[in-house]
Protein backbone atom coordinates (compact mmCIF):
# COMPACT_ATOMS: atom_id res chain seq x y z
CA UNK A 1 0.00 0.00 0.00
CA UNK A 2 1.29 3.40 -0.92
CA UNK A 3 1.91 5.61 2.11
CA UNK A 4 -0.04 8.62 0.82
CA UNK A 5 -3.15 6.53 0.11
CA UNK A 6 -3.32 4.89 3.55
CA UNK A 7 -3.03 8.27 5.27
CA UNK A 8 -5.97 9.87 3.43
CA UNK A 9 -8.98 10.88 5.58
CA UNK A 10 -12.08 8.67 5.86
CA UNK A 11 -15.37 9.83 7.34
CA UNK A 12 -16.67 7.46 10.02
CA UNK A 13 -20.44 7.33 10.48
CA UNK A 14 -22.25 5.93 13.48
CA UNK A 15 -24.72 3.08 12.97
CA UNK A 16 -27.46 5.70 12.52
CA UNK A 17 -25.47 7.45 9.72
CA UNK A 18 -24.54 10.46 11.86
CA UNK A 19 -20.91 11.58 11.55
CA UNK A 20 -18.71 10.33 14.37
CA UNK A 21 -15.11 11.17 13.47
CA UNK A 22 -12.43 11.14 10.79
CA UNK A 23 -9.82 8.39 10.60
CA UNK A 24 -7.20 7.30 8.08
CA UNK A 25 -7.65 4.75 5.28
CA UNK A 26 -5.39 2.25 7.08
CA UNK A 27 -7.63 2.26 10.18
CA UNK A 28 -10.83 2.18 8.09
CA UNK A 29 -9.69 -0.84 6.06
CA UNK A 30 -8.82 -2.73 9.26
CA UNK A 31 -12.24 -1.89 10.77
CA UNK A 32 -13.97 -3.21 7.62
CA UNK A 33 -11.84 -6.37 7.51
CA UNK A 34 -12.56 -7.30 11.15
CA UNK A 35 -16.29 -6.69 10.69
CA UNK A 36 -16.66 -3.54 12.81
CA UNK A 37 -17.64 -1.33 9.85
CA UNK A 38 -18.92 -1.40 6.30
CA UNK A 39 -17.90 0.70 3.30
CA UNK A 40 -20.58 3.25 2.38
CA UNK A 41 -18.64 5.28 -0.21
CA UNK A 42 -15.71 4.06 -2.27
CA UNK A 43 -14.52 7.05 -4.24
CA UNK A 44 -10.87 6.09 -4.56
CA UNK A 45 -10.62 2.63 -6.14
CA UNK A 46 -8.89 -0.43 -4.73
CA UNK A 47 -5.64 -1.38 -3.05
CA UNK A 48 -3.93 -4.68 -3.68
CA UNK A 49 -2.46 -6.75 -0.86
CA UNK A 50 -1.14 -10.29 -0.81
CA UNK A 51 -4.50 -11.49 0.51
CA UNK A 52 -6.60 -9.78 -2.17
CA UNK A 53 -8.04 -6.49 -3.42
CA UNK A 54 -9.73 -4.15 -0.97
CA UNK A 55 -11.85 -1.05 -1.47
CA UNK A 56 -10.26 2.24 -0.46
CA UNK A 57 -13.13 3.74 1.52
CA UNK A 58 -14.07 7.38 1.61
CA UNK A 59 -16.97 6.86 4.06
CA UNK A 60 -17.52 3.93 6.42
CA UNK A 61 -20.39 3.13 8.80
CA UNK A 62 -19.96 1.35 12.10
CA UNK A 63 -22.00 -1.83 12.59
CA UNK A 64 -22.86 -0.83 16.18
CA UNK A 65 -24.08 2.41 17.76
CA UNK A 66 -21.66 4.60 19.72
CA UNK A 67 -23.29 6.87 22.29
CA UNK A 68 -21.37 10.09 22.77
CA UNK A 69 -21.89 13.18 24.83
CA UNK A 70 -21.12 16.31 22.90
CA UNK A 71 -18.55 18.59 24.47
CA UNK A 72 -18.02 22.24 23.59
CA UNK A 73 -15.01 22.80 21.37
CA UNK A 74 -11.93 24.36 22.87
CA UNK A 75 -11.00 27.75 21.51
CA UNK A 76 -7.66 27.25 19.77
CA UNK A 77 -5.96 28.96 16.86
CA UNK A 78 -6.80 26.08 14.51
CA UNK A 79 -10.46 26.10 15.63
CA UNK A 80 -10.72 29.84 14.92
CA UNK A 81 -9.14 29.34 11.47
CA UNK A 82 -11.53 26.44 10.75
CA UNK A 83 -14.54 28.52 11.84
CA UNK A 84 -13.41 31.39 9.59
CA UNK A 85 -12.58 28.99 6.72
CA UNK A 86 -8.93 30.11 6.61
CA UNK A 87 -9.96 33.53 5.29
CA UNK A 88 -9.15 36.99 6.64
CA UNK A 89 -12.32 38.40 8.17
CA UNK A 90 -11.42 41.93 7.03
CA UNK A 91 -10.37 41.54 3.37
CA UNK A 92 -11.61 37.99 2.62
CA UNK A 93 -8.28 36.69 1.32
CA UNK A 94 -7.78 32.97 1.90
CA UNK A 95 -4.37 32.09 3.28
CA UNK A 96 -2.52 29.63 5.48
CA UNK A 97 -0.53 32.53 6.95
CA UNK A 98 -3.09 34.06 9.26
CA UNK A 99 -3.00 35.61 12.70
CA UNK A 100 -5.63 36.01 15.39
CA UNK A 101 -7.12 39.45 15.93
CA UNK A 102 -9.19 40.70 18.85
CA UNK A 103 -12.12 42.64 17.36
CA UNK A 104 -12.36 44.75 20.52
CA UNK A 105 -8.68 45.18 21.47
CA UNK A 106 -7.51 43.72 24.76
CA UNK A 107 -6.32 47.16 25.89
CA UNK A 108 -9.95 48.32 25.57
CA UNK A 109 -11.12 45.43 27.80
CA UNK A 110 -11.78 43.13 24.86
CA UNK A 111 -12.25 39.56 26.04
CA UNK A 112 -10.48 36.46 24.74
CA UNK A 113 -13.70 34.75 23.58
CA UNK A 114 -15.11 33.13 20.43
CA UNK A 115 -17.19 36.27 19.81
CA UNK A 116 -14.19 38.64 19.97
CA UNK A 117 -11.49 36.79 18.00
CA UNK A 118 -11.23 36.46 14.22
CA UNK A 119 -8.70 35.24 11.68
CA UNK A 120 -6.84 38.08 9.99
CA UNK A 121 -4.08 38.24 7.40
CA UNK A 122 -0.88 39.89 8.55
CA UNK A 123 -1.34 43.12 6.51
CA UNK A 124 -4.89 43.64 7.80
CA UNK A 125 -3.89 42.88 11.38
CA UNK A 126 -1.08 45.46 11.16
CA UNK A 127 -3.37 48.01 9.52
CA UNK A 128 -6.05 47.59 12.19
CA UNK A 129 -3.41 47.73 14.95
CA UNK A 130 -4.95 48.25 18.40
CA UNK A 131 -8.15 49.87 17.17
CA UNK A 132 -11.70 48.66 16.77
CA UNK A 133 -12.89 47.83 13.23
CA UNK A 134 -14.93 51.07 13.18
CA UNK A 135 -11.94 53.18 14.26
CA UNK A 136 -9.74 51.53 11.62
CA UNK A 137 -12.42 51.74 8.90
CA UNK A 138 -12.24 47.96 8.43
CA UNK A 139 -15.67 46.32 8.80
CA UNK A 140 -15.85 42.61 9.49
CA UNK A 141 -17.10 40.41 6.66
CA UNK A 142 -18.83 38.13 9.17
CA UNK A 143 -19.52 38.58 12.88
CA UNK A 144 -17.61 36.02 14.96
CA UNK A 145 -19.62 33.60 17.06
CA UNK A 146 -19.07 30.47 19.08
CA UNK A 147 -19.52 27.27 17.07
CA UNK A 148 -22.71 25.35 17.64
CA UNK A 149 -22.57 22.26 19.81
CA UNK A 150 -23.33 19.76 17.04
CA UNK A 151 -21.32 16.93 18.53
CA UNK A 152 -19.08 16.55 15.51
CA UNK A 153 -17.52 18.73 12.88
CA UNK A 154 -15.15 18.20 9.99
CA UNK A 155 -12.09 20.45 9.78
CA UNK A 156 -12.41 22.86 6.86
CA UNK A 157 -9.40 21.48 4.99
CA UNK A 158 -11.10 18.05 4.73
CA UNK A 159 -14.31 19.49 3.28
CA UNK A 160 -12.46 20.71 0.21
CA UNK A 161 -10.89 17.29 -0.34
CA UNK A 162 -13.94 15.04 -0.08
CA UNK A 163 -17.06 16.28 -1.85
CA UNK A 164 -18.74 12.85 -1.40
CA UNK A 165 -18.98 13.61 2.34
CA UNK A 166 -21.46 16.46 1.74
CA UNK A 167 -24.61 14.33 1.96
CA UNK A 168 -23.53 13.03 5.40
CA UNK A 169 -22.62 16.48 6.76
CA UNK A 170 -25.67 18.72 6.33
CA UNK A 171 -24.48 21.17 8.99
CA UNK A 172 -21.34 22.14 7.03
CA UNK A 173 -23.05 23.57 3.96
Amino acid sequence: MEDSIVNQPVLVLNENYLPLNVCRVRRAVVMVLVGKAEVVENGRGYITASSGNYEIPSVIRLIYLIRRQSHPRKMTKIEIFNRDKYACQYCGRESKELTLDHVMPRRSNGQHTWENIVAACIPCNRRKAGRTPAEAGMPLLRQPRAPGNIGFYVPYQYLRLRSEWDKYLPHTR
